[in-house]
This record gives structure tokens, C-alpha cells and sequence, in this order.
């Protein structure tokens, strides 16, 4: 791997850089789960890795992203690991940096198409943010946890203040070249870029795009939550949970 990272001992890293070459045959994956009255669809997208690629220089450093709203709302999944960073050569990336870039990004793909803005949900970030975490370390990519719990379920764990939940997935890497969903090579190496990579890959699956523009049968959503997870080898797991309130 050629992630920046420098902390551990040499079998750690090697062991550490094995695993992350054996996950990085998955590149990037994409799913999505829209829960309504307990219906779960998932779909799934896996460009290549393609280390050894030239992508010529550098980028800048992230702009100040819009701030998305409530950290620190008054209820909280207990599995939300909180920040999650990981270092380039251009700058530390943190999770939260990169939620804020998703939401306000997500939302400008809605007003292209004459939609409202969502509103933060804290609580909703929260619950995403503790499945991507999950899903990171214990090294599984699903909706549907190991423990047969799905997305309304996690939900209706910490809440239930939503009548029409819905759940996009995505994994990616930073500090890594993998193909874009629109076609190309890229490293993402700033919470900028990751963050529209990110909506990218959404935007280019049918299903999650559907999620996103409340196409076809998807209920009309007034608020979302965006959790992201940084994994040490530089594995990015991201969630957003949508949410139409009673």
C-alpha cells in the first residue's frame, strides 16, 4: 500500500498492507437499502484498483466545507466511534470534514433537479456512522449486519422518530489510484475529493441515485444523516441514512 501511514511494527505493516491489497480487489463497492414498511434492495458496483498508475500532480487542499449542522445531538447510536482520520501528502482527512463535503454536495445534486435540501440529522449520522465502523472492523459490506440487523433496525434501536428510513452504502480508499464510476483514474487525497467521489458513485447507480432524487417509488425525505469510517489502512466506509419523519 502506498498510504502514508508510518506507526506500528514491520510485521504489522506488512500484515496490515496484505489485508489491505486483498480488500482492494473490492476498490470501490456501492449498495443501497431503501426500508420502507421493512422492504430491504441492495445493489452492488466493483471497479478495479489500479496501482502503479501515473496521475500526474498533486491536488490543493480542501476548501472550508459548509458546516452540515447539530455534532452533538441529544441522542447518539453508543457504537459511534466519533472521528476517524487518515494522513496524505496533502492533508489529514477526517471523517467529520468529509460528512460535511457529502451532505452539502448531496444537496446541491438535489437542487439540480429542483429538490429541497435535506436537513441534518445528528441522530441519523450517528446510527450511519456506527455501521460504517462496524462494517470496517469486522470486514463486511452489507445493509445487513452479521447479526441479522438491518438499517430500520439499527435505527429503531436509538429511535424511532421515522416513518420512511432509507440507507445508501459506499466504500472506497484514500491515498490509493482506483477507477472513478465516470470512467478514469483518481486519488483521493483530500476530503474534498473523497466526499464527491463518494456521491459520485451513487450518482452513477441507479438505485442509490433514485434514493438520492426520490425517483420511482421513494418516499419523499425531508432530513439525512451522512457517517463516514476511516479504517488505518486507509479503507473509507460511508453511510447515508434518510429519513421522513412522522
Amino acid at each position: 500500500m502506498d498510504g502514508s501511514r508510518s506507526d506500528g511494527t514491520g510485521h504489522d505493516r506488512a500484515r496490515r498492507c496484505d489485508r489491505a491489497l486483498l480488500r482492494g480487489l473490492l476498490s470501490l463497492l456501492v449498495a443501497i437499502a431503501l426500508v420502507v414498511s421493512l422492504a430491504v434492495g441492495t445493489a452492488v458496483f466493483a471497479p478495479q484498483v489500479t496501482d502503479g498508475l501515473g496521475l500526474g500532480e498533486g491536488p490543493a487542499p480542501s476548501s472550508e466545507p459548509p458546516p452540515a449542522g447539530e455534532r452533538n445531538p441529544p441522542v447518539t447510536d453508543p457504537d459511534d466511534p466519533g472521528t476517524t482520520r487518515y494522513e496524505t501528502d496533502v492533508e489529514t482527512i477526517t471523517s467529520p470534514t468529509v460528512e460535511d463535503f457529502v451532505h452539502a454536495e448531496i444537496n446541491e445534486r438535489r437542487a439540480e433537479h429542483g429538490l429541497e435540501p435535506l436537513e441534518w440529522d445528528g441522530t441519523a449520522a450517528s446510527v450511519a456512522r456506527a455501521h460504517t465502523r462496524d462494517m470496517g472492523q469486522r470486514d463486511y459490506f452489507a445493509h445487513t449486519n452479521p447479526d441479522g440487523e438491518g438499517p430500520y433496525d439499527r435505527f429503531r434501536d436509538v429511535d424511532d422518530y421515522c416513518r420512511a428510513y432509507g440507507e445508501n452504502i459506499a466504500m472506497t480508499w484514500v491515498d490509493r489510484r482506483v477507477e472513478r464510476p465516470t470512467g478514469g483514474v483518481v486519488r483521493y487525497e483530500t476530503a474534498e475529493a473523497l466526499a464527491i467521489g463518494l456521491v459520485d458513485q451513487w450518482m452513477n447507480s441507479t438505485d442509490h441515485r433514485r434514493a438520492i432524487l426520490e425517483e420511482g417509488e421513494t418516499p419523499t425525505w425531508d432530513r439525512a444523516g451522512v457517517g463516514v469510517y476511516i479504517d488505518e489502512d486507509g479503507a473509507v466506509y460511508a453511510g447515508q441514512n434518510f429519513c421522513r419523519e412522522w
